[in-house]
């Protein structure tokens, strides 16, 4: 290889590897507004009712809707990025995913237009989960599709680091809003600017988008055999047995991220009555954990597999779910704290690995649809209703059932990976 062409080759796996990271980035970023808006604003502007906590499982209810959503845009946009490529499909779902969550900004609350208000909040929340269902694992194939020889956990961990990066975003601006607007300021408009300013990072991943050309390895396989007429159809014929495994794989890591962040933050202000802006500053501390531990597994499982490091990380999620709600019910600053960095440490060794773990259970041509649909549904099963049953589990059994919550998660998360490893 020449110098000029080495040098092509890294910035195209710079702008591969940015392309990756900032589109997850705003997809995280735009969930985690999303959910901290449904733990902190929406009850009371959107749903209204005579009991708190009826308000709080309402707009966790909207939360969900955005889970059953993701495997309907698995499904299209998988269905187009196997057949047509994985860039003119990124660029949709991303524009979809950013328009709705501009919308959200703009639209008017209960008072002003009653039940309309929390119905087209549903609708837009809808169209979020609907583009999100596209954009996790085209950014994923973009990135291991490029990656080197013996790179592909390394590469495939950028689409993972998204995640703490779209975090530190929404919480950051959750925090700086609060530090400089009271809390009359942030119910009546602030808590609008960060659903608004989504568009800024939306324009920002085009922009890094419109710029790549397709994947060499979808390249090659499209000259090679012409794509599946209906990629889904032909994955529940040949691969069914695959994408529940790689489902039941996800669980466990949406049970712990919606614990550690959606939930977590609800219950620290509502019931225990903790700061707001004291809360958001404990989990920007704790998501730091996070990301620290999918670099490290990226690095892992690139020396061994994605599978070893995701069974690890299963088997501390077992543990972790232990202490997890005991520390939680101290009301305690500190043990609150390492009780999500915890949670959110042992989150990394099973988010991370997922960028080179699912693409590897499905041929070329049926990756989109196969990973998308899997890490979806697996986003229903771990995460859709994970803060409301946490809810439940809390007034039923008491806070300590919540982290037990998470090692069942993990329980059927090693069922898919023992699958996996044995076919």
């Amino acid at each position: 290889m020449t110098q000029t062409s080495g040098m092509g080759a890294m910035w195209l796996h710079k702008r591969v590897l940015a392309a990756s990271l900032i589109g997850t980035a705003v997809e995280f970023y735009d969930f985690y507004i999303y959910a901290t808006a449904a733990s902190l604003i929406f009850p009371s502007l959107f749903f209204p009712s005579s009991s708190p906590s009826a308000q709080l499982m309402a707009s966790y209810g909207s939360l969900a809707l955005a889970f059953l959503a993701r495997p309907l845009g698995a499904a299209v946009f998988g269905h187009y990025g196997d057949r047509i490529g994985r860039k003119a499909t990124l660029v949709t779902s991303l524009m979809l995913m950013g328009g709705c969550t501009l919308l959200i900004g703009f639209l008017p609350t209960y008072l002003m237009i009653g039940f309309w208000a929390p119905l087209i909040l549903c609708v837009l929340r809808f169209g979020q989960g609907f583009g999100l269902g596209g954009e996790w694992g085209g950014a994923a194939l973009l990135a291991v599709e490029n990656a080197p020889e013996g790179w592909r956990a390394r590469f495939g961990m950028f689409p993972q680091l998204g995640a703490p990066v779209g975090f530190i975003a929404a919480n950051g601006l959750f925090l700086l809003l609060g530090a400089f607007l009271t809390d009359a300021e942030f119910f009546a408009w602030g808590w609008r600017l960060p659903f608004l300013g989504s568009s800024v990072l939306v324009i920002l991943g085009l922009w890094v988008r419109l710029k790549l050309t397709e994947t060499p390895e979808f390249a090659a396989a499209q000259q090679e055999a012409p794509p599946p007429a209906v990629p889904l159809a032909t994955l529940l014929s040949t691969h069914l047995g695959a994408a529940i495994a790689g489902t039941f794989a996800c669980a466990a890591c949406f049970a712990v991220y919606y614990i550690a962040t959606a939930f977590a933050l609800g219950y620290g202000t509502t019931a225990l009555k903790i700061d707001r802006e004291i809360f958001l500053a404990i989990q920007l501390g704790a998501i730091m954990f996070m990301a620290l531990s999918i670099v490290i597994a990226g690095w892992w499982s690139d020396k061994s597999s994605p599978t070893r490091v995701l069974a690890w990380g299963c088997a501390g999620t077992l543990v972790m779910g232990i202490v997890f709600g005991p520390l939680i019910g101290t009301a305690a600053l500190l043990p609150i704290f390492v009780a999500l960095s915890l949670a959110l440490f042992v989150m990394g060794f099973i988010y991370g690995p997922l960028g080179a773990y699912l693409p590897a259970l499905f041929p070329i041509q049926l990756r989109y649809t196969g990973a998308s649909f899997a890490f979806n549904l697996g986003g229903i099963l771990g995460g859709a209703l994970a803060p409301i049953v946490a809810t439940w589990l809390i007034g039923a059994q008491g806070v300590a059932w919540v982290g037990l919550y998470m090692s069942a998660a993990a329980l059927i998360s090693l069922a898919g990976l023992w699958w996996t490893s044995r076919s």
